[in-house]
């Protein structure tokens, strides 16, 4: 199997991985059993440089100097309950490394809570004494290289929530006892070498809301889980698995299960059941059969892939789109007929660069579609086809009828009987030289399976193992591998990569600068919106250069961090341009690319919207998850993270789906700017004091705005409507909170929904920075409060005599995360 298509995971949704419990005030110190501990860890993981900052005179749980995105620790009271460390990858721990030590050493830290160890070259079996760390619900140990089987001392973990295991060596088979874990939600073992069958008793793991286990050497059938009603997310991609399609609960929003051995024909009634669905890839498979026209129209589709297999059928123009639609791959299989209108359209207009906006079907999203290596009438956006002959051919190699034209009768039974008789004879030859083919494959195999395996690094192995043999297990450095960083960037959906633009581009697109196309200006420079030659609407934002005489190369640095940009949920760069003084080549002026967001931003849908236009309860969730998620990009999906970003609600937009997008972010290069010219802050934008928490203040105002729906302008607003909601959150009357919830969509929002937006926006507003949530604390509690509203609409559309009042109290149990308080 090639292990590198797992380098890259796909799109998915997974649930928040971090806690913050509550802190006490400074004057209680760490335990000096616990500071020893933390101490004897680092000099164990051979005093790696994320943790250089650790010393005797550290004080790891109030001081705050120590901390960095790579390493924290988080207490409560005189007792360590978090332990984050994130190494960046790379070979093993030297051969004195012992991990039974190691977790000897962890035990004694007996309140952990959470535990992130990646990236950090552990190598050795995962011990059984882990089971002595009672407290543990997160854990976390990717990128490491943990061989043999998991232990059982793991079943014994009854708090345990996530457990996350990628790019390792663990082998064996996945243990029957992984259904006693009551609380297990996420389970990941991407990239190992499991193998074996899928025990049923994952049946049993009623919590479960992500499975990944894709990227093993795991074969069988598929459990039955259509009875884990909180599943979201199945990975199984790159396996043996098959070959019935595996039977799941109607809640899905991410099925993966390319590169396997599922066969048959598609499940069509029930993936059409499947409302929430937004991802399905069942590529490089052994399906036959028709494919189903019901999966390009599901409610929340956005990603499409059936590449690679034998499905069958006669498209037509007139079949039906979901909205939503962004990729679509129907590639190397035998379908014939046209492509459906809705995805060529919108295809078309894709690859025109956005020229055809003014279409009315443009106005749903363009359309990434491959469909080429079929029997499809030649379009622009088919690709190559076969001709018709050979779709059917392959058919009936593989025991499919093709579809019929209509029509027939006594005139053309002669005809028909020709041409069965020419088809079988097609047919045989075909068949013929299909077995001698896989004759031939199947040898190839056995002589494929007689060499050793290569592996991406053993040019590496062999380098080393001067200064490791007899140091490690053989198994282990023949398993070695390259482990990529833990945090692996997302580039922002359907928009350009990033590039360098000419200043004659720049020109061109905003009409050389004029003043009708400036948007506005501040102290850094002035802001244009412009039209690429393509059609793409950008906005272009020119930057003074401060510092005279200053080099291209002198901007390297910001220009690569300015590249990492992207994501779904900012207001992502599309690139740069360098204006020059040509007598001495020194940059004279930095133009930055970014996409153009033309929808309005989020206050003009909530407290300045007019009736009709104004964000419902689900879509103000939705667009809060969104901008959780870009500050969650922003402080850590990129090195160094960015804060302190001065979030504003006028500053949230909207694009043409209502997806939130972060339109002003703190680029380093502003504040050196700013600061060249006298302003601007003493701190680079990594190193504000407690930059992450002053953004999660900021984006408690822009919540409490999207609860109430009254435009919040001054801190005195924010101290009032805190004391109301506190009062109204307190008490045990739904009509309290009614009140406050803005009256647009308080009669459409449960009491549950709306009391945990409420609770992790005053968490948000604490005076205290140190009371303040995490960003990944406030992502769980948003959506946990769209799942509850989810299952309450649900629930009020499946009653129809229920009179009561559609903000009274929920009767869903509260997630165990959220609501424990015996920290």
């Amino acid at each position: 199997m090639a292990r590198g298509r797992c380098r890259h995971p796909l799109l998915v949704l997974l649930p928040p991985l971090l806690l913050l419990l509550a802190m006490v005030p400074g004057s209680t110190q760490l335990q000096s059993s616990q500071t020893w501990s933390l101490l004897k860890i680092q000099q164990l993981l051979n005093y790696p440089p994320v943790l250089r900052t650790w010393g005797n005179s550290t004080d790891f749980c109030y001081g705050g100097d120590y901390k960095t995105a790579s390493a924290f620790v988080e207490c409560y009271d005189d007792s360590v309950t978090q332990l984050h460390i994130m190494g960046p990858g790379g070979g093993p721990l030297p051969k004195t490394f012992s991990i039974d030590a190691f977790f000897t050493t962890l035990t004694r830290l007996h309140d952990l809570r959470v535990l992130t160890l990646t990236g950090l070259g552990l190598w050795g079996p995962l011990p059984g004494k882990v089971s002595r760390l009672a407290s543990l619900e997160i854990v976390n140990v990717s990128g490491n290289y943990l061989y043999g089987q998991l232990p059982e001392g793991l079943s014994r973990l009854s708090s345990l929530q996530t457990f996350i295991a990628d790019d390792n060596m663990l082998s064996g088979e996945l243990p029957a006892w992984l259904g006693k874990l009551p609380s297990l939600a996420v389970l990941s073992l991407r990239n190992n070498s499991l193998q074996g069958l899928l025990p049923e008793s994952v049946r049993d793991m009623g919590s479960l809301r992500s499975l990944t286990l894709a990227c093993n050497n795991l074969s069988g059938a598929v459990p039955d889980l259509s009875a884990l009603t909180n599943l979201q997310v199945v990975d199984l991609a790159n396996n043996s698995l098959g070959p019935a399609f595996p039977r799941l609960g109607q809640k899905v929003a991410s099925v993966v299960l390319s590169g396997n051995r599922f066969g048959n024909g598609l499940p069509a009634e029930e993936v059409a059941s499947f409302y929430l669905l937004e991802r399905l890839d069942v590529s490089r498979n052994r399906f036959v059969g028709p494919f189903p026209p019901a999966l390009l129209a599901l409610p929340s589709i956005e990603y499409l892939s059936v590449a690679g297999n034998r499905l069958t059928g006669l498209l037509a123009a007139n079949m039906s789109c979901g909205e939503n639609l962004r990729f679509v791959d129907v590639s190397s299989n035998l379908l014939t007929g046209t492509l459906p209108s809705c995805l060529t359209t919108r295809a078309a207009a894709a690859a025109a660069g956005g020229k055809n906006n003014d279409d009315e079907s443009s106005s749903s999203g363009k359309v990434t579609l491959l469909a080429a290596s079929n029997c499809l009438s030649a379009t622009s956006v088919a690709g190559t086809q076969h001709p018709a002959l050979f779709c059917q051919n392959q058919a009936l190699a593989v025991g499919i009828v093709p579809v019929q034209s209509r029509g027939g009768g006594k005139g053309k039974a002669k005809a028909g009987v020709v041409g069965g008789a020419v088809a079988a004879a097609l047919a045989a030859a075909l068949l013929g030289g299909v077995a001698a083919f896989l004759a031939a494959r199947k040898a190839a195999v056995r002589r494929a399976k007689a060499r050793p395996p290569r592996r991406l690094v053993e040019h590496a192995a062999s380098s080393m193992s001067m200064s490791i043999s007899g140091a490690y297990p053989s198994q282990l450095f023949a398993d070695a591998r390259y482990i990529s960083q833990t945090v692996k960037l997302q580039g922002a959906l359907g928009i350009p990569a990033y590039r360098s633009f000419s200043l004659v581009e720049l020109e061109a697109a905003t009409n050389n600068f004029e003043v009708s196309r400036l948007m506005g200006q501040d102290a850094h420079g002035q802001m244009y919106r412009g039209t690429l030659s393509n059609g793409t609407a950008v906005t272009i934002r020119s930057l003074r250069v401060a510092r005279r005489g200053s080099q291209a190369a002198a901007f390297n640095r910001h220009v690569e961090m300015i590249s990492r940009l992207r994501h779904r949920h900012l207001v992502s760069a599309l690139g740069h341009c360098f204006e020059y003084n040509l007598d001495d080549a020194t940059v004279t002026q930095l133009y930055l690319v970014f996409e153009y967001v033309h929808n309005g931003n989020l206050r003009s849908r909530i407290s300045q919207g007019t009736e009709g236009r104004k964000l419902p309860w689900v879509q103000r969730i939705s667009a809060a998850i969104g901008v959780a998620k870009g500050i969650q990009f922003l402080h850590g999906g990129i090195m160094p993270g960015l804060f302190a970003n001065n979030l504003k609600i006028t500053n949230i937009l909207l694009d043409q789906n209502l997806v939130a997008k972060i339109g002003s972010y703190n680029i380093p290069i502003l504040a050196e700017t700013a600061k060249s010219e006298g302003g601007g802050s003493k701190y680079p934008s990594d190193r504000v004091p407690n930059g992450d928490k002053i953004d999660i203040y900021d984006f408690g105002v822009i919540l409490l705005e999207v609860v109430t729906g009254r435009p919040i302008t001054s801190i005195h607003e924010v101290e009032i409507m805190k004391e109301q909601l506190q009062s109204a959150l307190t008490s045990e009357s739904p009509g309290r909170r009614r009140v406050l919830v803005d009256q647009a969509v308080s009669r459409a929002c449960s009491d549950e929904s709306a009391r945990t937006v409420i609770e992790i926006c005053l968490r948000c507003l604490a005076k205290e920075p140190a009371q303040r949530p995490s960003v990944e604390d406030v992502l769980w509690n948003l959506q946990f409060a769209a799942q509850v509203q989810d299952d309450w609409r649900w629930a009020d559309s499946r009653s129809t005599t229920s009179e009561e009042s559609p903000l009274s109290p929920s009767q869903i149990p509260r997630d165990p995360i959220i609501t424990r308080t015996d920290a």
